[in-house]
């Protein structure tokens, strides 16, 4: 006589129906739920709130290192690159479900509520009071973040040398020096003169450089424009 195998859904449905009946599983499913949907809605309220927390009782023996960044190091990506760090709660775009996600099992792994929320992204996805990728991250103390989550696409490779000239002052001039003798350059020989001298370029070169001189002053004033220096942690859209 062969032996009937043995289902263990079968087996696991009849265990559970003796143990536990279904409104129980129902009622602690739902509070289950309950639970941490106000959990995600807690989160999202710091988050587009802020407060000015400077650090959290993170376990450090949980804390992965390459994820950890002192302020400085924050501070010289943000100018190279022009972008800036600031409190979540300028932060005008919709923060991805997948960051929540982290930030639950952060807070579930430390036991602690997570403050002090911050962004590095570049100005136009900041709300930013008058006067292309997100990084989530939280205080650690003393200076030091730990990156949460990063989403989106990665910046052009070009971005850091296409805002070199925005960087200080010095390169802005440099900048608007190496533009003029290239304008200088370009302009056809014998255009002012028959004879090429050097007094006619460099009297070309000045031409052009006031020109391109006064382009950068008139954009930069027109458009409330300041360096990343200036900028990397300021709230203020003409800081």
């Amino acid at each position: 006589m062969l032996l009937k195998k043995t289902n263990i859904e079968e087996k696991l449905q009849r265990f559970k129906n003796k143990t536990i009946s279904q409104d129980n599983i129902l009622r602690d499913v739902k509070q289950i739920l309950k639970q941490d949907t106000k959990k995600e809605e807690t989160i999202i309220n710091t988050l587009k709130t802020g407060n000015d927390s400077v650090e959290n009782n993170f376990i450090f023996d949980l804390l992965e290192t390459d994820k950890i960044y002192h302020i400085n190091t924050i501070k010289d990506i943000c100018i190279d690159y022009r972008l800036r760090f600031l409190d979540t709660k300028y932060f005008k775009n919709d923060i991805p479900y997948s960051a929540i996600t982290k930030i639950k099992e952060l807070e579930k792994s430390h036991g602690i509520s997570i403050n002090g929320y911050k962004i590095i992204a570049p100005s136009k996805l900041f709300k930013l009071e008058n006067a292309d990728d997100p990084l989530l991250f939280a205080p650690i103390g003393n200076g030091y973040y730990y990156l949460i989550h990063k989403w989106g696409n990665d910046l052009s490779p070009m971005r850091k040398w296409l805002m070199m000239p925005f960087k200080n002052f010095e390169n802005l001039v440099f900048t608007t020096v190496m533009v003029s003798f290239l304008a200088t350059y370009l302009i056809p020989d014998g255009l002012f003169s028959k004879q090429n001298t050097s007094a006619e370029f460099w009297l070309t070169f000045f031409f052009m450089f006031k020109t391109v001189g006064a382009i950068v002053i008139y954009y930069a004033f027109a458009s409330g424009k300041n360096f990343n220096t200036a900028i990397w942690d300021s709230k203020y859209y003409n800081a």
